[in-house]
């Protein structure tokens, strides 16, 4: 009786076996494809990174530009401007 059972269930477990020896073989072929795909991804910029860097990059130039005219103001009001400051002359 166990040797009947053992010989119906042998050839569903051998293609549980192959199929798992399968996707095994088919990771492993694969997994120096994955690899590679990553670093180019990792060394490589996006079009959207780059827009959002480009981003920044003006933000900051803006806030630099900003706090530059704040203190060239204040310069002026105080009467002490920089000869580079551009003050309004009172009427």
């Amino acid at each position: 009786m166990r040797v009947l059972l053992s010989l119906i269930l042998l050839p569903t477990l051998s293609g549980c076996v192959v199929a798992s020896v399968a996707d095994a073989a088919v990771d492993i072929v694969t997994l120096p494809v994955d690899v590679a795909a990553k670093g180019v991804d990792m060394a490589t910029t996006s079009e959207s990174e780059a827009d959002e860097k480009r981003g920044r990059e003006i933000r900051k130039a803006e806030e630099k530009a900003g706090k530059e005219a704040r203190e060239a103001a204040e310069r002026c009001r105080r009467g002490k401007p920089r000869p580079a400051d551009v003050c309004a002359q009172p009427n």
